[in-house]
């Protein structure tokens, strides 16, 4: 017995999507403004949710195993916790790239905070004050959140 289901065409459709399209996409499926991220995150999360939407997320048991793992990998340590909680956070392994006055300044994303320039970092924000000499939201200065909007 054959089923017509239209999922894998628009997961394969993915692939060939143009960046805008993607962007209007998630708005339609999220609800809000895409992340300034690459492309292969939008396809990746939009595959998800596109996926969850139709079949149905995870159960409420399957969330309490995770994050009973979570709290066996991170040991109970409250930070650690709270960044595997974040889930504006950009994943690890993430490239944030910034221009300033000409400059083209490139922060990775790590498992303890940020890297720029080989060295770590615990915020954002301290970051762009290294950059600009002046205090900014971190998630501000690099697009990771609209000035004064909170999402």
């Amino acid at each position: 017995m054959m089923t017509d289901d239209p999922i894998p065409a628009r997961l394969a459709a993915l692939k060939t999507t143009p960046t805008p399209a993607l962007k209007q996409q998630w708005r339609e499926l999220f609800g809000g403004e895409p992340p300034p991220f690459n492309r292969q995150y939008l396809e990746s999360r939009l595959a998800y949710r596109i996926q969850e939407l139709a079949y149905g997320g995870f159960k409420p048991a399957t969330v309490r195993k995770l994050e009973k793992l979570g709290k066996q990998l991170d040991g109970g340590d409250r930070k650690k916790s709270g960044m595997r909680a974040d889930r504006e956070r950009p994943i690890n392994g993430t490239r944030l790239i910034r221009e300033w006055q000409g400059v083209e300044h490139v922060v990775t994303v790590t498992t303890d905070g940020f890297e720029w320039q080989g060295r770590p970092y615990k915020s954002l924000s301290a970051i762009a004050r290294a950059i600009t000499g002046t205090r900014w939201n971190g998630w501000v200065f690099f697009g990771l959140r609209n000035r004064g909007a909170r999402t």
